[in-house]
């Protein structure tokens, strides 16, 4: 892995807290011919991109932070201090199309749409990109200590049922992610989970608790830095992060596949400097631009430009791009109200109910 600093706040932390809170920094004036808004999740972002961009165009970027998603989408919708360019999730991406609070993208603006991985060109949350396009990318695995487990884990299903694992790890607190995870012992991705699956999947994770030592807020990697389990299910850029602070640790991607995720730049519908945006999001695209932002963040990139310029350990690093053929047994989640409303209501008393509150070190 590449030696770098790294933010205490990771890229999942900064989506905590749906529905609680509103964006954290109040968006700049709106209207200025020479000016930009960008609303981005928490140090996610190149350290000097922007003074880079405001030196190659002119273009003064004023920054706001999203506390959630949630608050994002009610800020949309509400009309006002509308951005001109934000970070989302592809769950958010397709949320926010179906709410029609996005612009479609002129891609003649954006020449170097090239660089994006095919892979990610045409994905089913956004075909063709006529929304978004791919920032960065992440896959949930397992990350694990190497002292304390020396046989890992080939998958979800021995994860699950191994008695040698037993009590010694954590699942994500999220219902959609864990939900997914149960599904994937099922054969199931997480784009082939039905309404008629939940109750299935309910009494899996329910027969599960005494074998799960915690469920994590999106910060699974904290707890297996402090010791606090042996295993944990998060996502290979959340590991990496830690693991350049312990080489004891380690990742492990399923051999059945898993959850993909893709944080992508859009364009409001209502933004008022769209052309500053297309500038904005085709400079991010370029190479060095590209580059300068991995160094910073350190997580995978669809952008092949950028990824050919980084040092060849983040290139080759399997924790960040595992096996093309388990990354092709993977998929997106979708956005899916009436299913992630059953999956919330169900998952709710059984997490509550779960072994979250003990995270002391393992004894094992």
């Amino acid at each position: 892995m590449v030696a770098s600093p790294l933010s205490a706040i990771t890229r999942r932390r900064a989506l905590q807290g749906l529905g609680t809170a509103a964006i954290a920094l109040t968006l700049g004036g709106c209207g200025e011919s020479g000016s930009l808004n960008f609303a981005n999740l928490e140090n996610y972002l190149g350290e000097t991109t922007l003074d880079d961009f405001r030196a190659a165009t002119g273009i003064d970027v004023s920054l706001s932070v999203i506390a959630s998603e949630d608050a994002l989408f009610a800020q949309l919708r509400g009309g006002t201090s509308v951005p001109d360019v934000l970070m989302a999730s592809n769950r958010m991406t397709e949320r926010l199309v179906a709410a029609h609070l996005l612009a479609p993208l002129s891609h003649a603006r954006l020449p170097s749409l090239r660089n994006v991985d095919p892979r990610f060109a045409d994905p089913p949350y956004d075909r063709g990109l006529i929304y978004s396009v791919p920032f960065t990318w992440q896959v949930y695995g397992i990350g694990y200590r190497k002292s304390k487990v020396p046989v890992p884990p080939r998958g979800w299903q021995d994860l699950c049922d191994n008695p040698a694992f037993a009590g010694r790890f954590a699942l994500p607190a999220d219902a959609s992610e864990l939900y997914g995870i149960v599904a994937r012992t099922l054969g199931k991705g997480p784009e082939d989970i039905e309404l008629d699956d939940v109750p299935l999947l309910t009494t899996l994770l329910q027969n599960q608790l005494p074998r799960i030592k915690a469920f994590h807020a999106d910060d699974g990697q904290d707890l297996l830095l402090n010791k606090a389990v042996d295993l944990v299910a998060e996502f290979n850029g959340d590991i990496a992060q830690v693991m350049l602070e312990d080489n004891d640790l380690g990742f492990v991607m399923p051999i059945e596949g898993s959850e993909l995720t893709c944080d992508g730049l859009c364009v409001p519908a209502h933004a008022d400097n769209a052309g500053n945006a297309h500038q904005f999001i085709e400079y991010l695209l370029q190479s060095q631009a590209g580059m300068r932002v991995l160094h910073t963040i350190l997580y995978p990139t669809p952008n092949l430009a950028a990824k050919a310029l980084m040092p060849s350990d983040y290139q080759t690093s399997g924790v960040l791009f595992p096996p093309a053929g388990l990354i092709a047994k993977s998929a997106f989640a979708r956005w899916n109200p009436p299913l992630d409303s059953a999956i919330q209501a169900a998952a709710k008393p059984l997490i509550s109910r779960g072994t979250a509150p003990d995270t002391s070190p393992s004894a094992s």
